[in-house]
């Protein structure tokens, strides 16, 4: 007995090696997939570089015009005239380079989240296997600290704006399939049944019924995922990416109040601007 309690203690007081088994995996992956790694990140590189290519084509007046003219059809006269003033706040404080390099990651981000998030909350909503398998993942990503996204993506892709996308990606990626999975859930089963009943498909039920049923829920996770996008931004700064959140670790590094504080009001008029947008109601 005595023999047994002591090999049972020795088993508790021995610390598992798994550190070391995610850093041979990580390696194992580097070492053997470095071709469709580097294929992922240009793809990515790509996508961030033509979305910022758009973004920066036309004078800074007349981009933050356009953004006024959609502000007011989603949201009136006030929205637009908030967003002409915030925007021509960052120009004035010359922190319009920054702004649109982070509205370039943003979009992406949250569009490779929003193409991977909503058929997966689909899915989990209508496999059972697939929902208890997502759920303790799900559970992981939302719980673990965001900095330890910065390291896998770092590894595997590098300094620079790609780590801090894919880094933002999984982080923000939660919200969208959970909300999905909620909206849907939530969809009543008598609507589905008289969908049924009247001969409609699997994909006319999906696409007539539950999707539009389910749009304020996703709608819902969309503003999500633009706020933690949007909260990555400085994080993601520590690995190479640009941005607003560049002039804000600059400004920890060196201890520069007034730049810290330029670039942090970029970042909280940006996202006041998209989430009254495409959010809540202003």
């Amino acid at each position: 007995m005595v023999i047994i309690i002591n090999n049972i203690i020795e088993l508790l007081t021995t610390k598992i090696p798994l550190g070391n088994w995610v850093e041979n995996l990580v390696n194992f992956l580097i070492n053997n997939f470095s071709g469709p790694l580097n294929g992922f990140s240009s793809f990515i590189e790509s996508i961030v570089g033509g979305v910022e290519s758009v973004l920066a084509f036309s004078h800074p007046l007349v981009f933050i015009a356009i953004f006024a003219l959609i502000a007011w059809k989603l949201k009136g006269k006030k929205m637009a005239v908030f967003v002409a003033l915030g925007l021509g706040l960052v120009l004035n404080l010359e922190m319009w380079d920054p702004l649109i390099t982070t509205l370039a990651s943003i979009i992406t981000s949250v569009l490779v989240a929003l193409v991977i998030g909503i058929p997966v909350g689909i899915i989990k909503a209508h496999n059972k296997w697939v929902d208890l398998i997502t759920r303790p993942i799900l559970d992981f990503m939302q719980t673990i600290p965001p900095f330890v996204y910065l390291i896998p993506a770092l590894m595997f892709f590098g300094l620079g704006n790609v780590s801090g996308v894919i880094a933002t990606v999984v982080f923000a990626i939660a919200p969208p399939i959970r909300l999905t999975y909620l909206g849907i859930q939530q969809v009543d089963e008598e609507l589905e049944e008289a969908g049924h009943a009247f001969g409609a498909n699997w994909w006319q039920i999906l696409f007539k019924i539950e999707l539009p049923g389910a749009m304020p829920s996703i709608m819902m996770g969309i503003n999500q995922c633009i706020m933690l996008s949007l909260s990555m931004v400085v994080i993601a700064a520590m690995i190479g990416a640009g941005g607003l959140g560049k002039p804000v670790l600059r400004s920890l590094n060196v201890v520069d109040i007034g730049l810290g504080f330029e670039a942090g009001l970029g970042v909280v008029i940006i996202a006041m601007v998209l989430d009254r947008m495409f959010g809540r109601d202003s």
